[in-house]
């Protein structure tokens, strides 16, 4: 392809700013930007030309129907497609689009996660357009089809989706943030957007092999499997030579998902065999948040083209590195100003420092529901494990910024260190400038020049949750910052005492060290920070009264929306195990089980044929591995029986807490019960006998 692809393919699928000047009247695209620069309902004139003016641009790119985009709470996406004809008087069909059908669906309500916000009986719901994000056209086997991207609520109003407060929790740091960016003299300032770059790590295997694999298309993770004779330990997967084929299938995501208009930046080899990762470039936080949904479905979609299937569950293998997605969040002004940029001289911009106190206050007082919004079933595998940030909450600012602090505390700020410069000792090579600090990957929340990364979240999740929570904790903050500061009679004197006052009380949060040590576990419990080890043990924290005032204050979600989403995570823990345990049930009992006795019996077939013809013969090696055989066996067994029994007891258990708690404490330790001795059988039995691809043939399959 010619080398000006990106600039030939990128946004060719999206109805955005451009488009729309060309497309729409002047008249009606001023008064549209007008309209979304205020934040001022949409006039209906104008929306039924924006409306026309997007279905025929649809109709040129070959699109027949149209579909409201939406990210219910089921943490996939969900669509309902409609065609754009309509009957004609002479019963002819023509071909239209009203704003009213753009600004608003009506999807079954009572069909999505609610969390009992919704009954049965209770269907109606809106979905109703963000103009903030474009709609573009995704194109698959059913043609091309118009994407409007929404959010979802009930009849009453409550969010049902990811979307919504995440919207609400937008709107939240920005009124708090500017009214801190008055105070410091600049009255320009209008808006402040959160502006996110999610990483996101992946496998990829071969499509035929993971059809042989009931545990990987029914819960997306091995449930069975002993590790291959290499894994990761040579290090030389992780920035090594991209192999062909899947050369060709980045090659294909990076066109598909600049069409899209994705910013797909950033493409290699991760830690793991057969493990790699994408970063796109940064985009307001709504925004980052529909392109990496999107982002994920692409990838599935592009790798089965390449008989491939991508696994972007947390830990698809044991004993190997699991996959994460790094969420890079900062905040920025409508002018451009980025305000965790600390500058060249940190110790003096004020500015800087009182958003980073905002921030350090912030994750100290909710670490515990920033946990929470890591949380999901299959993050549980990775969390605390040497491949992941620990379960406990910590802050890393490098040495710069935590020299800086200790400034503060001591109250005498006067110096920043510096980077220096960087020689190689190897004169064909330049002098490199040298950044201020280190990076630290263990550390969960990590400052990294000018944002901070937040390191915790699993390959599978929605960035919804985590941008909307990390919004609404610094929005309260700063406006507890603001309500102070404005009262302040010299504000200078009372800003430089809120931000010392504010790090000498929360710099217990601060942790520069490894966060893999248990050093560092010890001393986190010395400092008070909360260590919640699994998704289960974080989820009463969404329900707690001080969980309930910050998200009520800052108007991003009501008391019984937080309920809702406590009972929805419940569930979601509990059907994510229960569907796990019966495919082990099923894959024991039907598979591995009988591959077994159909060995250790061709195992005994061969003794006593070897000892009928020559009775001499020592067979102690064939009699010593059927009695370890079949001692597993029998342990198999013995460990299937006890988890088909705990998998049915737990389905009488209450739903909600009390049922997640017996899954977390009875059902997933029966599963790693029986997982044991068929691992071990693995290595055991001719693998020809063995009834499914293994981790080697799926890790070094591609």
């Amino acid at each position: 392809m010619e080398t000006n692809v990106i600039e030939q393919v990128f946004g060719k699928n999206v109805f955005n700013d451009e488009v729309m000047k060309r497309k729409l009247p002047k008249d009606v695209y001023s008064s549209w930007k007008k309209t979304l620069e205020s934040g001022a309902d949409l006039d209906s004139d104008i929306a039924n030309v924006v409306a026309h003016a997007m279905k025929e641009w649809a109709l040129e790119k070959g699109a027949t129907h149209y579909t409201h985009w939406f990210q219910p709470m089921t943490g996939v996406t969900a669509e309902k497609h409609d065609s754009f004809l309509s009957p004609a008087s002479d019963s002819l069909p023509v071909l239209e689009f009203k704003g009213k059908e753009l600004i608003k669906g009506e999807p079954d309500a009572s069909s999505f996660p609610s969390g009992g916000l919704r009954a049965t009986f209770e269907a109606r719901g809106y979905t109703a357009w963000d103009c903030t994000s474009p709609a573009f056209l995704q194109e698959d086997a059913a043609g091309a089809i118009l994407c409007i991207p929404t959010a979802f609520c009930s009849y009453t109003g409550e969010a049902l989706d990811k979307k919504t407060p995440l919207l609400r929790s937008m709107e939240a740091i920005s009124k708090q943030a500017v009214r801190i960016m008055k105070l410091f003299g600049y009255d320009d300032v209008k808006k402040i957007s959160c502006s996110v770059g999610p990483e996101q790590e992946y496998f990829l295997v071969d499509r035929d092999l993971y059809l042989q694999r009931r545990d990987l298309i029914f819960s997306g993770r091995t449930l069975f499997g002993a590790p291959a004779p290499k894994g990761q330990e040579l290090e030389d997967h992780y920035f090594g030579a991209i192999k062909e084929r899947v050369a060709s299938f980045m090659k294909d995501l990076n066109e598909e998902l600049w069409k899209l208009g994705i910013l797909s930046k950033t493409q290699h080899n991760e830690v793991a065999p057969a493990q790699h990762e994408m970063a796109p470039i940064f985009k307001t936080a709504n925004i980052a948040t529909d392109h990496n949904q999107l982002v994920m479905e692409v990838m599935k979609k592009v790798a089965r083209r390449h008989n491939l299937e991508c696994l972007l569950h947390e830990k698809p293998f044991a004993g190997v590195n699991g996959s994460g997605k790094h969420n890079n969040w900062s905040i920025v002004t409508d002018t451009g100003i980025n305000l965790l940029d600390p500058g060249k001289k940190p110790h003096e911009n004020t500015k800087f420092l009182l958003f980073l106190a905002a921030v350090i206050k912030a994750v100290d007082e909710n670490a515990e529901i920033l946990r929470l919004s890591a949380s999901n079933p299959g993050n549980d595998h990775r969390l605390g494990a040497n491949e992941a940030p620990p379960a406990i909450i910590s802050i890393f600012l490098g040495e710069q910024l935590e020299d800086i602090i200790e400034q503060i505390v001591r109250g005498d700020v006067s110096s920043a260190i510096q980077g220096g410069k960087l020689d190689t000792g190897v004169h064909v090579l330049p002098v490199i400038k040298k950044d201020a600090t280190d990076r630290n990957r263990t550390s969960p929340f990590a400052f990294t020049g000018n944002k901070f990364e937040f390191r915790m979240l699993g390959s599978s999740m929605s960035i919804a949750g985590p941008n909307f929570t990390l919004n609404s904790m610094v929005a309260d903050v700063l406006q507890d910052f603001a309500d102070e500061l404005e009262q302040a009679e010299d504000f200078d004197t009372a800003v430089h005492e809120l931000i010392k006052k504010t790090v000498t009380e929360h710099k217990r949060i601060i942790f520069n060290g490894d966060g893999y040590s248990d050093d560092w576990v010890v001393e986190a419990e010395k400092r008070g920070l909360p260590n919640v080890k699994s998704m289960v043990e974080a989820i009463p924290y969404l329900v707690s009264e001080k969980t309930i005032k910050l998200f009520e204050r800052q108007n991003v979600l009501s008391k019984a929306e937080l309920e809702s989403r406590a009972e929805i995570n419940y569930e979601l823990y509990s059907k994510a195990i229960n569907i796990e345990a019966k495919t082990m049930i099923d894959m024991a009992g039907k598979q591995y089980i009988p591959a077994i006795i159909q060995y250790v019996t061709s195992l005994a077939d061969s003794i006593n044929s070897i000892t009928s013809a020559c009775g001499e013969a020592d067979v102690s090696v064939q009699a010593e591995l059927l009695t370890k055989c079949s001692s597993l066996l029998a342990t198999a067994k013995k460990e299937l029986a006890n988890l088909e029994k705990v998998t049915a007891e737990a389905a009488t258990k209450k739903e909600g807490q009390e049922q997640a708690n017996f899954f977390q404490d009875e059902v997933f330790h029966a599963m790693n019960a029986l997982r044991n001795p068929i691992d071990e059988l693995e290595m055991l039995v001719d693998q020809d006998f063995w009834p499914v691809p293994s981790y080697a043939d799926l890790l070094f399959g591609v």
